[in-house]
């Protein structure tokens, strides 16, 4: 049984190892110089240039500090949109009765076969035509459509989890007088919290790590995101600074991690209730 747990524990330690190995070489990576990191392949740097950093966060015009700043927006604002407004849709989705609501439900499934690089062409028309590419707040398009619930996926997901919630709730608070408001408000809103939470992660990630639509939309230096402004050191005219590129790299997985880290333990509670069970 010994030999079994350890055996167990050895083939654990070698997937972690092979799962984190990229991670630990951009770390090794970006302490090393530009001319070693052509030769040195390995995880540690024979001189450690702590260099990297500063020339990474003032390469450009705007210090890389705006970016992550631009990130944070971004991600905050699609966060705030996205439980708002796909725990209204789910609500109704859900918990209320209405004509067609099995039609509109299937109609909302159905836009998840959708490939994103698909709409991206008729949404930038329509955004075009709103005059919100390139206007005075450029993050419109990035940040309009997750205040009116497209992200089906976390619909899907609040209206799994709202429907493991008793209807008895409903029922006992609407025979005390309460309005379809009020049951919003005091037992959907509170029991619904492990699915906000996991909807509020997700988004936080993916935003923080999305590149194309950023890219698409964004184009002015002082606007660009992270993601977006990582490129800039990969010049095809000049020379690559891959060292600075792979430092501030490093950086911009810190607010994910630390996002992830604190809350860890409501996202997995979400996912458990949610109807996302392996």
């Amino acid at each position: 049984m010994r030999s079994k747990q350890i055996l167990r524990l050895l083939v654990l330690i070698v997937i972690l190892a092979a799962v984190l190995y990229p991670l630990f070489w951009m770390i090794g990576t970006s302490f090393k110089s530009q001319e070693e990191i052509a030769s040195n392949i390995g995880l540690f740097p024979e001189n450690f240039t702590p260099h990297n950093f500063v020339e990474g966060w003032n390469k450009f015009d705007e210090p890389f500090g705006r970016f992550f700043l631009n990130s944070a927006l971004v991600a905050s604002l699609t966060v705030v949109g996205n439980t708002v407004s796909c725990l209204l849709a789910a609500y109704a989705l859900g918990r209320l009765r209405f004509r067609l609501r099995g039609f509109w439900f299937a109609i909302m499934i159905g836009t998840l076969l959708l490939p994103g690089h698909v709409l991206i062409i008729p949404q930038y028309i329509l955004f075009r035509t709103l005059g919100w590419v390139g206007g005075d707040f450029p993050y419109l398009p990035l940040l309009v459509p997750h205040f009116l619930a497209t992200e089906a996926f976390f619909v899907f997901l609040m209206v799994q989890f709202m429907r493991g919630i008793p209807r008895e709730l409903d029922e006992a608070a609407v025979i005390d007088g309460a309005s379809s408001y009020s049951v919003f408000r005091h037992v959907v809103l509170p029991l619904s919290r492990p699915a906000l939470v996991t909807t509020a992660i997700f988004s936080f990630i993916w935003t923080w790590n999305d590149f194309f639509r950023q890219l698409v939309y964004l184009s002015d230096l002082k606007d660009y995101t992270a993601p977006v402004a990582l490129t800039l050191f990969i010049d095809s005219t000049s020379e690559s600074s891959v060292g600075p590129m792979f430092a501030m790299s490093l950086l911009s997985l810190v607010p994910v991690f630390l996002f992830f880290v604190a809350f860890q333990r409501l996202l997995v509670e979400g996912i458990n209730t949610s109807g996302l069970k392996g």
